[in-house]
């Protein structure tokens, strides 16, 4: 398949696979999305989702949060790792948010990626999902999937986000970047596939027989 026809066959193919995209991370309103994909960073879904309603019981919107010590913050989001990191920026962005921005999360990607803790991945991420302003999150995931597609030579993941939104038109992009997550975690995982194995694989690359390797 040429590129152009790889970029369709994939917008079809996920679309019959995930016609429905929920949001994997439990949350109200964009405040705790936005804490539940800070958390997320070098965790699972499954573990945050485990963790935040204890979190969101103690503290579910700025003004709450900023008064918790950073210490018993600390001690709900342990088992979500990189807890003293996380902690801080959690309890300083929320008075940021509180100071700054009225007690509300910002629709903005500047303002957002300024707050502690919250990089652009998470800012496209709480734009795509809480706001419905098109943006390409890009995680490894996606960018490991990408390279498997042959979509982008990009050595990381700013480069990979570039190359899709490229190729991608920006309407579907809020829905792809969840439809492609959710396709590698079911069939075409860091493990389960080396560019040769799962059925998208295949189909796009019939001949394909070398693993395809990573850029990082």
């Amino acid at each position: 398949m040429r590129k152009a026809e790889r970029v369709q066959y994939i917008i079809e193919t996920l679309e019959s696979h995930y016609p429905e995209t929920p949001i994997p991370l439990d949350h109200r309103d964009p405040y705790t999305l936005l804490i539940a994909v800070l958390l997320s960073a070098q965790c699972t879904d499954e573990r945050v989702n485990q963790i935040t309603p204890a979190l969101f019981e103690l503290a579910d919107h700025p003004a709450a949060m900023a008064q918790v010590a950073v210490s018993e913050i600390k001690a709900i989001i342990r088992p979500c790792g990189l807890s003293p990191r996380k902690s801080v920026a959690i309890s300083e962005l929320s008075k940021i948010l509180i100071e700054q921005h009225g007690g509300e999360v910002p629709e903005d990607f500047a303002q957002l990626e300024a707050l502690p803790g919250v990089g652009h991945k998470t800012a496209s991420v709480v734009m795509a999902q809480a706001f419905g302003v098109p943006a390409f999150p890009v995680d490894t995931h996606i960018h490991r999937l990408a390279q498997r597609w042959k979509l982008t030579s990009g050595k990381n993941v700013t480069e990979t986000e570039r190359d899709l939104k490229k190729l991608f038109p920006s309407a579907l992009w809020n829905k792809l970047h969840l439809q492609i997550i959710f396709y590698g975690r079911e069939f075409c995982s860091a493990r389960g596939c080396d560019g040769t194995v799962c059925p998208m694989c295949r189909e796009m690359f019939p001949r394909r027989k070398s693993p395809v390797l990573h850029k990082k």
